[in-house]
């Protein structure tokens, strides 16, 4: 009776895992750490150096557009959204740019401008995925407000 009341893992030996589970589900999604400028690069924590990021990508932007003197015949106040591509070296590149008809009519050359802001970026730090650096897409959504 002592026998089928006992359990089996007493009688059985134990059987220890000492092998170690590899990770080998990657979230294609996300970035372990972002591309960064080199005022950013100091950074540790992730969320303020993905801002820094951000705020720095943004002032570069305006600064580069704000060099072309632009004239509309009516008013705009409107966001363009620009994808740009950060490869695996730092380097951008426009991927695509969305914006409404209003602003291809009134700005036909906006689109060269843009593409040339972006390709005067500085080379930055790219974004890394267990190590290694990998290519990044981000939209950049910039304001376009000009006056007649």
């Amino acid at each position: 009776m002592m026998v089928f009341i006992t359990s089996c893992d007493l009688f059985c030996p134990s059987k220890s895992n000492n092998t170690v589970a590899l990770d080998t589900i990657v979230d294609f999604s996300s970035v372990d750490t972002f591309p960064s400028f080199k005022g950013c690069d100091a950074i540790i924590d992730k969320q303020q150096k993905a801002d820094c990021f951000r705020a720095t990508i943004h002032q570069k932007m305006g600064e580069e557009l704000q060099q072309y003197h632009l004239s509309v015949k009516d008013s705009i106040d409107e966001i363009v959204y620009v994808d740009v591509i950060i490869n695996a070296d730092g380097i951008f590149s426009l991927d695509t740019i969305q914006s409404s008809e209003n602003i291809k009519k009134e700005l036909p050359k906006l689109d060269s401008l843009l593409k040339a802001s972006v390709e005067n970026l500085p080379k930055i730090y790219p974004a890394n995925k267990r190590g290694i650096p990998v290519t990044t897409k981000y939209r950049l959504p910039i304001r376009i407000q000009l006056t007649e």
